[in-house]
């Protein structure tokens, strides 16, 4: 099973659109392919579900993650690196089951000119840390605002040519 994470949890982000973009290219390319956004989580989670405690209300998000063998992250620049709710959210995930030996595939986006690119690498090196392989080619999206039409679709030769060579690659990894 295939989950793309939006992983921020910013109400109406323009990540969401850039992984509902994903979702439906996958299904296009034939995949099966989940949406989760961390705008999701439990309000409380830092309360609730660290350390090695379980709400009721993480459960149905950690059982998604448990079946899922496939991760790909659409990942926003916070701050020069990505978002902190994104690492919140992989310490209340089951340690190391949740991730171990399973795949993913980044996609750094920014309102910038560099799409992510430092928080793609900080993001890598936790990847590798809970052993979750990333597949190496990583896109970074610049300009997010100027990539996406009023659809949420990307339209730019380019980009479009890019993010399908990334689907495809992912699909097969």
């Amino acid at each position: 099973m295939i989950t793309i994470i939006s992983s921020t949890n910013r109400p109406g982000s323009t990540t969401f659109k850039v992984a509902q973009y994903y979702h439906k290219r996958m299904h296009q390319m034939g995949a099966e392919a989940g949406l989760l956004s961390l705008m999701q989580l439990p309000p409380n989670l830092l309360e609730t579900d660290l350390f090695g405690k379980r709400s009721e209300a993480f459960k149905p998000i950690q059982d998604i993650i448990t079946q899922t063998d496939k991760f790909l992250f659409v990942i926003p620049e916070y701050n020069g690196s990505f978002p902190g709710v994104l690492k919140v959210f992989i310490d209340a995930c089951d340690f190391p089951e949740s991730f171990y030996e399973k795949k993913a595939a980044l996609v750094g986006v920014s309102a910038g000119k560099y799409g992510n690119i430092r928080g793609i690498d900080h993001f890598t090196g936790v990847c590798h840390y809970i052993n979750l392989h990333v597949m190496p080619l990583k896109l970074h999206i610049a300009n997010i605002k100027t990539e996406l039409d009023e659809s949420g679709s990307f339209f730019k030769e380019d980009t479009l040519r890019f993010t399908d060579e990334q689907i495809e690659k992912f699909i097969a990894f």
